[in-house]
């Protein structure tokens, strides 16, 4: 996941926040202008009943970074909220290993005031399980 620029905090929780609560593990990649905001965060989840590993920061050039993870294969999806530029590359990345992706403009998405209903349903993929029976 990667977090806008602006509400580094507001933004790191708002999309945190979700895809803990749907059992998924996180690899962040906080506000690059202000990414003090979630390594201090991540004091307080040292200190919870988070486990160890649900989620983890890393910090630097946020484009770059997206590409790296959009392109590794042991990643699932990812989330990328920022540049235009940096929104395709990430899905040009994501095509050679099918990954899923929920990729906006800073401008597109106002991560204050996102729907908690959008994001919940964006965290998680739902599959179906065809079982034929009888004659």
């Amino acid at each position: 996941m990667a977090c806008p620029n602006e509400w580094p905090l507001v933004g790191f929780v708002n999309l945190v926040g979700p895809l803990v609560s749907m059992g998924n593990t996180v690899v962040a990649i906080p506000s690059e202008a202000n990414p003090l905001a979630a390594t201090d965060l991540y004091q307080v989840f040292d200190t919870s009943d988070v486990p160890g590993g649900v989620i983890n920061i890393v910090t630097g050039a946020r484009d770059a970074l997206a590409q790296v993870l959009a392109e590794h294969d042991d990643v699932d999806a990812i989330w990328y909220i920022g540049s235009a530029e940096g929104r395709q590359t990430v899905e040009m990345a994501s095509v050679g290993n099918m990954k899923r992706t929920w990729a906006h403009t800073e401008a597109d998405l106002d991560v204050a005031t996102l729907a908690a209903d959008e994001a919940l349903r964006e965290a998680v993929q739902i599959k179906n399980i065809w079982i034929p029976y009888g004659a």
